[in-house]
């Protein structure tokens, strides 16, 4: 499961450990987190131009704090460092050890500062955007192909619930072992229109399931019975793509915890 991350995030952490690049995930990605990593702080050297780099407005300017620490500022697993709609519907806090383990196996979440990290990878608060502007950095340029190499390499069923900005920072290659997850809601007419904001409970509450039931699904079909079996709308879309219907998945996801 392939995760975006999120503009926000949870305070604090472990102050007895701070970030080590080489303990993350993906070690073929060192030498661009140590790009993106050095280029951020020495921005962070200059909080006016750290607050333009990322679009911050006046009341935001504590993030140019947070990435001034990234080396020595307190860390915690990424899947709880992170917050906001998909990851407060996910709640990460709340999974079982079972489920927790099962998310630290499964789960990969995709940052403009560290590339592709494991769940349990611990990291610091922290800000930047798939957008944002560093000095002599594109982060296109650095991340696309290297994550998409990584990508290439897993054997198994990939499912890319990224949004299509954090796509273009490391397409995952097409094969017909990976999918990308569209989430969308059906009118009053039947007509089904893809969501942008709600999209992200949807998709939280479709990976919480997916962690409660502990399967470790080898294929589309795999995944697709599991969810009708669990009274969760999922679908194949367009080439490529898995579809999900948000309105039956609050209820096919409390069936699923049961």
């Amino acid at each position: 499961m392939l995760l975006p991350p999120s503009e926000t995030k949870r305070a604090g952490g472990d102050g007895g450990l701070s970030l080590d690049l080489a303990a993350l995930g993906y070690p073929g990605l060192s030498a661009q987190r140590a790009a993106t990593v050095d280029a951020t702080r020495s921005l962070a050297a200059n909080p006016g131009a750290m607050a333009v780099a990322l679009k911050l407005g006046p009341s935001q300017h504590g993030e140019v704090e947070r990435n001034r620490l990234l080396g020595s500022a307190p860390v915690m697993p990424a899947i709880d460092r992170y917050t906001g709609v998909l990851y407060d519907a996910l709640d990460a806090a709340t999974l079982s050890p079972r489920s927790r383990e099962f998310a630290n196996q499964t789960v990969v979440i995709h940052s403009a500062l560290f590339g592709l990290i494991h769940a349990d990878d611990a990291i610091p608060a922290y800000r930047l955007s798939h957008d944002s502007r560093l000095p002599g950095l594109r982060l296109r340029s650095l991340w696309g192909d290297a994550i998409a190499q990584e990508l290439q390499r897993h054997d198994g069923l990939i499912l890319d619930l990224r949004s299509e900005a954090y796509v273009s920072l490391g397409p995952v290659p097409s094969a017909g072992n990976s999918f990308y997850l569209r989430v969308v809601a059906a009118g009053p007419t039947g007509h089904k229109r893809a969501l942008n904001h709600f999209n992200k409970k949807g998709k939280g509450e479709f990976v919480r399931a997916l962690l409660d039931a502990r399967i470790d699904h080898p294929d589309a079909p795999s995944l697709l019975a599991w969810a009708a079996n669990a009274g969760i709308d999922l679908t194949l879309g367009a080439a490529g793509e898995l579809q999900l219907e948000v309105e039956q998945i609050a209820a096919g996801a409390r069936r699923a915890r049961a």
